[in-house]
């Protein structure tokens, strides 16, 4: 089978670990409960094993193709779109009054995961139409709204975010476009954006550019950018497509990975000036894109997990099927390597890391969702401070995770693994770039340190810690030997973390060089803290419920005692690499590299 979406471990996580049946509680989710999430998810396991999934292979052999300004997407894309659509799936969390579903992010998540699973590439369309509406919803005027959002969240049209500029990457402050005002409101943009994803493709009617640009006499830096929507084809007030819009794609790129998916160089203005309106107030349009953004990383961490869960599923059948020398323990001839114990190592490696980041970002869903539809204000308040604090834990560490799981899905191949034929070189190769795009690790790490510890000195992370001193207290009470292993390891992990919290609000504003040389091993140790804390939990539960599912519970008890032992152990050198190697590092001269 190519791709089997994993509904057990799924379900588990959201129900077990991220409180479906207190999401099912909140106001304007009553209808949304296990069985409802059940329904949804088996459906969508369905759609991207059947139609997805087969095109991912061949995505990456045949991908996407340029010519004379008109991308051509991937053998099968453009059918298995006009399915996504026809299915609704663009629009499983975006609201009922705009034609889309209303689901919590809670279900939402496992079907974006299952989507990028089956295929990167694919997924990444209507990813990024998701950050599209969102932006419209918070910022957009009512107009903009009717215009707009109902077709994107129908997939009809697609949406893309045009922030990047050959002199502009992550320093947004250097973006140079420019728009122009109308007399009838209207603005003319111009200026090349690169790195567009899906900024020309035959999918969809049409694409909205979501485009940061400068008004004239703006200030300098990113007070100063501005928020357009600029479409592909011009769209009539009856919602009628007319002409071309000034829009032109100059040309794609050839990628290490997701070939399929075709990253767009733009330009904006060449014939007399792209059309665009002005999303929300000038000089706020940074504002809005994180609207965007915050949405983005969220997803692009779903894609960490996604690919290195399919690439562990593709290991295990390997380890299953090919057979290499004797067992350790004597044997006839040789047997199949999943009985030898490096390769147990490493496919328990894989899985621990998937289950305990998968069970994180439910858990991080779950918390959006109480941030907007809990019924009392510090309830919401609460929830959204710790939304906030995962979102890059969730960007930054699961996407380290899968290029690091992604690789030991080739290692598990050996020699086969670097093989293109085997499939799993292309995930390794699609896992490269969820590290950089949408903000590097590092910018999710000075985001993690800057914004979300120093801010606020420390009281979301303090907070954290304090749950997870109370599930110490729950496997001390069990007193059993695995308990007692999570128990030892999880504590010294919490202690690392809180270790690590107050050297960064001691230092990091008299010593800020020092404290963010650190700020990548900070976001690290967070993630495997908080990944052994889900595993934890998963522990009591699997003990609990043993009985009613031996095969599946002996399995999540295995594996999080094997996360206790071999994961959570990183996090104490982790935190004195924090609170040590930053003057080192800064001690080095430039000169001297």
């Amino acid at each position: 089978m190519n791709y089997q979406a994993p509904l057990q471990d799924m379900l588990f996580a959201m129900q077990e670990l991220a409180g479906l049946s207190s999401v099912s509680a909140l106001p304007g989710f009553e209808d949304y409960d296990l069985d409802t999430a059940q329904a949804v998810m088996q459906e969508s396991a369905k759609f991207c094993a059947g139609v997805v999934a087969p095109l991912n292979v061949g995505g990456d052999k045949d991908p996407s193709s340029f010519k004379d300004g008109a991308v051509t997407t991937a053998p099968g894309f453009k059918e298995a779109y006009a399915q996504f659509t026809q299915g609704g799936w663009q629009g499983v969390i975006h609201p009922t009054e705009f034609g889309g579903q209303g689901f919590p992010k809670l279900i939402a998540t496992p079907c974006i995961e299952m989507l990028h699973a089956a295929s990167l590439s694919f997924a990444l369309c209507p990813m990024l139409t998701d950050g599209a509406i969102e932006a419209l919803l918070v910022a957009g005027s009512d107009e903009l709204k009717r215009k707009f959002v109902g077709k994107l969240i129908s997939g009809q049209w697609t949406g893309t975010m045009n922030l990047t500029e050959p002199q502009a990457g992550s320093d947004l402050a250097a973006v140079r476009s420019t728009a122009q005002p109308q007399a009838d409101g209207s603005y003319k943009v111009f200026g090349t954006k690169i790195f567009i994803t899906y900024g020309e493709h035959d999918m969809a009617e049409n694409i909205i550019h979501l485009v940061l640009a400068r008004v004239p006499g703006a200030p300098e830096g990113v007070k100063g950018i501005s928020l357009f929507l600029v479409p592909k084809l011009m769209v009539g007030d009856d919602g009628a497509l007319g002409a071309r819009n000034d829009v032109a794609c100059v040309s794609i790129e050839h990628k290490l990975g997701i070939k399929a998916s075709p990253t767009a160089v733009l330009q904006f203005g060449d014939q007399g000036g792209a059309v665009g309106y002005v999303v929300g107030q000038e000089n706020r349009g940074l504002e809005y894109m994180f609207i965007m953004m915050n949405a983005a990383r969220f997803a692009v961490g779903m894609q960490g997990i996604a690919v290195a869960d399919r690439a562990y599923q593709k290991a295990v059948r390997f380890a299953h099927d090919r057979a290499q020398s004797r067992d350790l323990a004597g044997s006839d001839g040789p047997v199949s390597i999943i009985n030898h114990p490096d390769v147990k190592r490493m496919l328990l490696t894989m899985r621990a890391h998937v289950e305990g980041t998968r069970a994180l970002a439910y858990v991080a869903a779950a918390a959006s969702d109480a941030a907007h539809h809990a019924a009392d204000e510090l309830t919401r308040k609460n929830n959204q401070a710790v939304y906030e604090y995962l979102v890059p834990v969730v960007k930054g560490f699961a996407t380290e995770m899968s290029v690091e799981m992604t690789s030991l899905g080739v290692q598990v191949h050996g020699g086969m693994g670097y093989i293109e034929e085997t499939g799993a070189a292309q995930h390794f190769r699609d896992a490269r770039i969820l590290t950089i795009y949408e903000g590097t690790t590092a910018i999710q790490a000075n985001d993690i340190v800057g914004r979300k510890t120093l801010r606020d000195k420390g009281a979301v992370a303090k907070a954290l810690c304090a749950q997870i001193a109370l599930t110490e207290q729950d496997l001390s009470a069990r007193g059993n030997d695995d308990c007692m292993a999570m128990l030892n390891a999880l504590k010294q992990g919490r202690l690392a973390m809180e270790d690590a919290v107050e050297f960064i609000v001691a230092n990091g504003k008299s010593q800020p060089k020092t404290v963010y040389a650190g700020a990548v091993n900070y976001l690290k140790l967070v993630g495997v803290v908080l990944c052994g804390w889900q595993m934890a939990r998963a522990m009591l539960v699997a003990q609990d419920k043993l009985e009613s599912d031996p095969a599946f519970f002996v399995a999540k008890l295995i594996t999080a005692r094997f996360y206790a032992e071999s994961v959570l152990t990183q996090a104490t050198g982790l935190a004195q690499s924090i609170c040590l190697g930053g003057n080192t590092t800064n001690r080095m001269a430039i000169e001297l590299f």
